[in-house]
Order: C-alpha cells, then structure tokens, then sequence
C-alpha cells in the first residue's frame, strides 16, 4: 500500500516537472514583435519624415511597452501640430493623424520673421505665406488669437487686413489692403469694427484713410 502511494507521489512529481518545463520553454521562447511600421499622416510629405525619423528617436520597443508620454511630448513640442490622434495596430504598428495648424500672421520675434500658428506656437518661416497679415509690436500670442477671434466674429473678413498694430495701452489698429486704417480702443472692439465698416464702403466716404472708432459710439474720419 505504501509503495502505491509512493509511486503516485513520484509520478505526480514528474507530470508537475515536465508541465513546468514546458510552460517555461514557452515562455522564454514567447518574444513581443518590435514596432516595425510607425505611419503619420497630415504635415506634408517632409515635415512627416522629420517627425518620423524624431519617434523613431525614442526607440520604442514593443506596442505593449510604448511610455505614450514620450510620443506626447514630442508632438507637443512640434510647432505645427494643431492637434493628432494616435492609433496602435496590434501587432506592431502605429498610426498617428495630425491636424496641421493654420498660419495666421508673421511676426518679428528678436530681429527673425516667424508664423503664427493658431495653436498658439511661432513657427519658423519656412513656407510661401508673404500674403499673410505682419503684426507690428509685441503682443503676447493668446492676445492675438483672442483679436483674431473677435475679428472673425465682426463683419470684417480678415482675408481684407493687411497689417495689425499693437500698442502697449493693449489696443489695436488695423491697416487694410486698401490702405486704410482702423483705430480700435482696447473695449468695445467688435462693436467698434461693424461700426467702421458702415463707412468702409460707402460712396461718400471714398477719399478717408482713417477710421477712428476708439471712442465708444463714435467715428472719426481722416482724409
């Protein structure tokens, strides 16, 4: 009776050696695939391949493994991401789509010509964009995008300006393509621009280079 219950005991030993080695053949064998195909889509071909070639950077390793905060980073610290999405394909992909930031303006920043995006970034000057507004001052950039919004909301197209100056009193004017100019106070801005634009195309004011509409429910007309 005694040698049975060895026996089994024995038996039971060798089936528990035998699945153990198996699963750890398995598990040194198991490899996570490397991320082999990274696919960004939305700067333009070159501006692609330069962020392309920053993730491959970081050398990330497998898509289970991937530290997000790094890919996260680097997007953020790109001037032309307004913003993206990232995708992971299993095994060993990943997609990432952007959302390109538009141009608004140029801008002097310490004696260097720079975009402004509307994300809120300067971003060198590297593309076609003399047709674009140049802002004269400095303005902190969410300021700008802040004018540049009520901008869109008056009757004014700003397809039409020209130039925009900033003054440290935090006002603004307005230079258009047609020359003229548009003095704004630092309150009643968008009121202030639908305003000017009654005079800004009517017959009997063809020859006025300035309106002044800093004084609120007033314009003054310069010739």
């Amino acid at each position: 009776m005694h040698q049975r219950k060895g026996k089994k005991i024995l038996i039971y030993f060798f089936l528990l050696f035998i699945v153990g080695s198996i699963n750890n053949i398995s598990l040194n064998n198991l490899k996570l695939k490397k991320i082999n195909y990274i696919n960004i889509n939305g700067l333009g071909e070159n501006d692609n391949a330069i962020l392309l070639q920053e993730i491959k950077n970081l050398n990330l390793d497998n898509i289970f493994s991937i530290n997000k905060n790094e890919i996260v980073n680097q997007m953020n610290a790109n001037s032309l991401v307004e913003n993206y999405n990232i995708f992971k394909r299993y095994p060993s992909s990943i997609d990432i789509n952007i959302n390109k930031t538009k141009f608004l303006a140029r801008i002097n920043n310490n004696g260097k010509i720079f975009l402004v995006g509307s994300n809120g970034k300067l971003i060198e000057n590297n593309f076609s964009s003399n047709q674009l507004p140049f802002i004269f001052g400095n303005p902190n950039i969410y300021k700008f995008l802040e004018f540049k919004k009520t901008i869109d909301q008056s009757k004014i197209s700003y397809d039409e300006i020209k130039n925009l100056y900033f003054f440290s009193s935090q006002r603004w004017d307005l230079e258009l393509k047609n020359n003229i100019i548009i003095k704004l106070s630092k309150n009643y801005t968008k009121k202030s621009l639908n305003l000017a634009l009654e005079f800004l195309y009517s017959d009997g004011f063809r020859d006025v280079t300035i309106i002044d509409a800093r004084i609120k429910n007033q314009i003054i007309l310069n010739d």
